[in-house]
């Protein structure tokens, strides 16, 4: 038999390889990645719509914003070595569950001039420091994108530019990415209780009920284009934050009044969840549930290897020098060790606590924790 013959079979086999392990993407077929060990892959990317718990940097990008991590103390322990707009000193929540879903590259932020091209495959980061679900909301923090706004952003530019990167419709390559929304904490703190509300909204049971509405609206938007797995993040115990704790110097514990408003959304959001009436056939939402996973470290913070559960670890400029309580001070002092606190600033949590949220986030089989699944199982699904 000649070479050439005995060649024949290994050639015929790199080309089979070639075929069924790369990416199909052509019209209108169905959009295939890549296998890893017989195993679908975990999903191609994020699509992270926002606030600043999960912000990567859209905020530098704004002018008039007052919300802006982008100097130091922020981001003293991230990978860069330097501030990238993050509101905490490494890696947020966001980037901890791309470390677990092995995407190969940080998800980018949608303002940085340089997210384009092949930069947005793995995804793109919308969010937005001291945004809101409801339009109005971060008007006190200046220039900020609205989860609407952030969801046009989506539309009108990334997904017409993701169909022609992947040549695949969107209505079969958004399957296999992740829609991460972090909103509703700044439409309590930034809207409700300024006192900014709509005045035919008045009790708190219906300005959530409106925010859990819109909300689900929003979500719709997004599984109408195509999306259908989608992580929401629930709302942190904000009341028990520094910056909480500052506005109100006479109290000993956690404000209660913005738990009780964080907990009522949060009941909402499950509720949405399980209601037939979100008409959204075939997708999953999971609800990480970040109240309750960052409240068991606040009451029990040793296991976790916390030990300061009240302080900021960062210079914060108080509400007496001029400062709103929430955010580090330029160049200001940081402490230490940043392993053993839970807040950076006066309102958003270490590496540390999003490294806790992440971990729960992915691989947690507590339906307190996560509802009605983890991002592992919702990733492979």
């Amino acid at each position: 038999m000649s070479l050439k013959t005995k060649s024949a079979p290994f050639f015929l086999l790199v080309i089979l390889a070639f075929v069924f392990l790369s990416p199909i993407c052509k019209g209108d077929q169905y959009c295939k990645f890549a296998r890893k060990n017989d195993e679908c892959t975990k999903v191609q990317g994020m699509f992270v719509f926002g606030s600043s718990l999960v912000d990567n940097g859209n905020n530098n990008f704004l002018v008039k914003s007052l919300a802006k991590a982008n100097y130091l103390p922020y981001g003293v322990d991230f990978p860069l070595l330097e501030p990238t707009g993050r509101f905490t000193n490494g890696k947020n929540v966001i980037d901890l569950l791309g470390d677990h879903l092995k995407i190969p590259t940080y998800i980018p932020s949608f303002n940085d001039p340089s997210t384009k091209g092949s930069k947005i495959i793995h995804g793109v980061n919308f969010a937005s420091g001291g945004s809101g679900i409801l339009d109005d909301t971060g008007i006190v923090a200046g220039e900020v994108i609205s989860l609407n706004q952030q969801i046009r952003n989506f539309e009108n530019v990334t997904l017409p530019e993701l169909e022609e990167q992947t040549e695949c419709n969107s209505k079969e390559s958004l399957k296999n990415y992740l829609f991460v929304v972090g909103s509703g904490g700044n439409d309590y703190s930034l809207n409700y209780f300024l006192g900014l509300v709509n005045k035919n909204i008045t009790t708190i049971q219906d300005f959530t009920a409106n925010l859990t509405i819109t909300l689900s609206h929003q979500l719709k938007r997004l599984y109408d284009m195509g999306a259908r797995k989608f992580v929401v993040m629930a709302l942190y115990p904000n009341g028990c934050s520094p910056m909480a704790r500052a506005r109100n110097p006479n109290a000993t514990d956690c404000i209660q009044s913005l738990n009780d408003a964080a907990q009522l959304f949060n009941t909402n959001l499950r509720t949405l969840v399980d209601s037939p009436t979100l008409q959204m056939p075939d997708s999953t939402i999971v609800i990480v549930n970040a109240y309750k996973i960052i409240m068991d470290i606040l009451q029990n913070p040793s296991p976790y290897g916390f030990s300061d559960t009240k302080n900021p670890c960062c210079d914060v400029a108080t509400i007496q020098e001029g400062g709103t309580g929430t955010l580090c001070k330029k160049g200001g002092n940081v402490c230490s060790d940043r392993n053993v606190n839970v807040y950076f600033d006066g309102l958003h949590p270490t590496e540390a606590v999003n490294i806790v949220l992440a971990n729960k986030a992915f691989s947690s089989n507590l339906i307190d924790e996560v509802y009605p699944t983890n991002v592992h199982l919702l990733s492979i699904a």
